[in-house]
C-alpha cells in the first residue's frame, strides 16, 4: 500500500476489538473512525481510549485549545449541549501512519454558546459548518486534533 491511503481504498474493519497494527495508515483510520463513532452524547467516555494523556484539541479560527483527556471530554459535552439536530455528512477522509485529514459538513441549530465560544453566528442560527480535522497520530493514540471550522447559515430548504 502507498504511504497515502483514503478510507475508500483500504478495506478496514473498523472493530473496537481488534485494531490494526499500531502505526500503520489503517490503524490511523480505525482510530479517526472510531472517533466520530464515539463523538456522541451516549459514548462520550470512549473517546478516552483513543486519546494520549497529554492530547492538544484546537480551534484555530475560535482561538480556542484544551489540553488533556479530561477537558477535552468536558468539551464535546458541551459541544452536545450546545448544538441541537447535529447532522455530520462525511466529505473526504484520507492518511498517512501519523495523519488524518477528515473533510466534513455539519449540519446543526446553535442554541447556546457554551460550547462553542468566540462562535460566529448567533444563537438560534440553523448553522451549516464546513468541519476539516487533522488529527496527529503517535504510539497508536490521537495526540493532537485540530478542527477547521468554516461556519454559515445553513440556507438549505
Amino acid at each position: 500500500m502507498s504511504d497515502l491511503a483514503s478510507t475508500a481504498s483500504t478495506g478496514i474493519d473498523y472493530d473496537a476489538a481488534n485494531p490494526p497494527p499500531v502505526g500503520t495508515i489503517e490503524h490511523a483510520l480505525w482510530l479517526v473512525h472510531l472517533h466520530f463513532s464515539w463523538e456522541n452524547p451516549d459514548r462520550i467516555d470512549r473517546l478516552a481510549e483513543l486519546y494520549d494523556d497529554d492530547i492538544v484539541w484546537e480551534v484555530p479560527t475560535r482561538r480556542i485549545i484544551y489540553r488533556g483527556k479530561k477537558e477535552v471530554i468536558a468539551n464535546y459535552r458541551r459541544v452536545f449541549e450546545s448544538a441541537e439536530d447535529l447532522e455530520l455528512e462525511p466529505v473526504d477522509r484520507y492518511a498517512t501512519p501519523d495523519r488524518v485529514f477528515d473533510d466534513s459538513e455539519a449540519y446543526f441549530r446553535l442554541t447556546s454558546s457554551t460550547g462553542f465560544p468566540n462562535h460566529p453566528l448567533p444563537v438560534g442560527t440553523r448553522v451549516a459548518m464546513r468541519l476539516v480535522h487533522s488529527f496527529h497520530i503517535a504510539d497508536g493514540l490521537i495526540v493532537r486534533e485540530n478542527g477547521y471550522e468554516m461556519w454559515r447559515p445553513d440556507n438549505r430548504s
